[in-house]
């Protein structure tokens, strides 16, 4: 069995998997101080996963009914993401496999948003390749080929904003509170998603996304309309900003399918929670995986999933090892 540690962002995870990718436990502690600041603050986080890491791998052990005597080998979260966060669960991860004389194996965190597709879970069998795949979250976001286990080619991805990131933003436009995309697909529920024509750039050519023009549509809109007419229109706005994001994704998820020939999906990140997204995916046509909301958003269970088709470095060689808070796409 593997045991994994997760701490890229504010979310302190560790997970304990089995050889065939079934799901043992998966415990995610949220850090909701953050709420407070309107978005994640790296100090913070880094000390929060200092104080919670040890409990949050005991507890992932008990959940699993095993002890660290019945883990084979560890795995960590290496990149990206926040440099002083990733060092505490890869410190805590490189210790644990010192002591208890157990490979290690590191993982970047968007091979993981990947992987969680792998992953069963009580009757749920896992999505092997050859897939698409859709992985929105909060920092990334890119379309892939997925191939086999071992990694993926990117087709397109982001040249700004990620998709999470222009829920955040759009949602602090609308007076919503962090994290955005929960609160704004709530505020959408009751409003019209074509009162206002946002962007998408669907006439633009290539499979590249971009949030950014989109985010400042949406802050002219409200300085147009005013406070009180902003207000009454609330919903209005939620809906149709929604709207633009799940179209912006949709259309290069249609556009790859059609020049790849791909006639399976998968669809991943924080994102992929959202409610619109997946009913408008659903509808494309071809067979769609979207793992549970638990899976979607940072957990240990996809890090562990990433290691079951990687090598585990020895004892000792992995000592050297850094974090890393950027980095190509594999």
């Amino acid at each position: 069995m593997i045991l994994a540690i997760e701490t890229s962002c504010d979310d302190t995870c560790a997970a304990v998997v089995t050889a065939d990718g079934e799901v043992r436990s998966n415990v995610i502690s949220s850090q909701g101080i953050h709420d407070a600041y309107g978005g994640v603050v790296p100090e913070i986080a880094s000390r929060h996963h200092l104080e919670r890491c040890t409990a949050v791998v005991d507890d992932a052990l008990r959940r699993a009914g095993v002890t660290l005597d019945g883990i084979e080998r560890i795995a960590v979260t290496q990149g990206p993401g926040l440099v002083g966060a990733l060092l505490v669960g890869l410190c805590h991860a490189k210790a644990l496999a010192a002591v208890r004389g157990l490979p290690l194996t590191p993982v970047d965190h968007l091979q993981g948003h990947v992987a969680a597709n792998f992953l069963r879970i009580g009757d749920r069998e896992p999505f092997a390749p050859p897939f698409l795949c859709l992985i929105a979250s909060g920092g990334h976001t890119f379309l892939a080929h997925v191939a086999d286990h071992d990694g993926f080619t990117v087709l397109g991805r982001t040249l700004d904003d990620a998709a999470g990131e222009a829920f955040d933003k759009g949602a602090r436009l609308l007076g919503l509170p962090f994290p955005g995309g929960p609160h704004l697909q709530r505020a959408a529920q009751d409003g019209d998603p074509g009162a206002f024509a946002f962007p998408t750039a669907a006439k633009v050519a290539g499979l590249d996304l971009s949030f950014s023009g989109l985010k400042t549509a949406l802050l002219y809109a409200v300085r147009d309309l005013g406070e009180e007419e902003a207000r009454r229109r609330h919903a209005d706005l939620a809906a149709s900003y929604q709207h633009a994001i799940v179209e912006t994704l949709a259309v290069r998820v249609e556009r790859a399918l059609r020049e790849t020939g791909a006639t399976r999906l998968a669809i991943g990140g924080g994102v992929a929670a959202n409610g619109p997204l997946r009913e408008r995916l659903s509808a494309l046509g071809v067979a769609v995986n979207v793992p549970p909301v638990e899976l979607c958003t940072d957990n240990a269970a996809m890090i562990a999933a990433a290691a079951l088709h990687r090598p585990g470095l020895p004892v000792g060689a992995h000592l050297a090892l850094d974090a890393y808070p950027t980095g190509t796409l594999a």
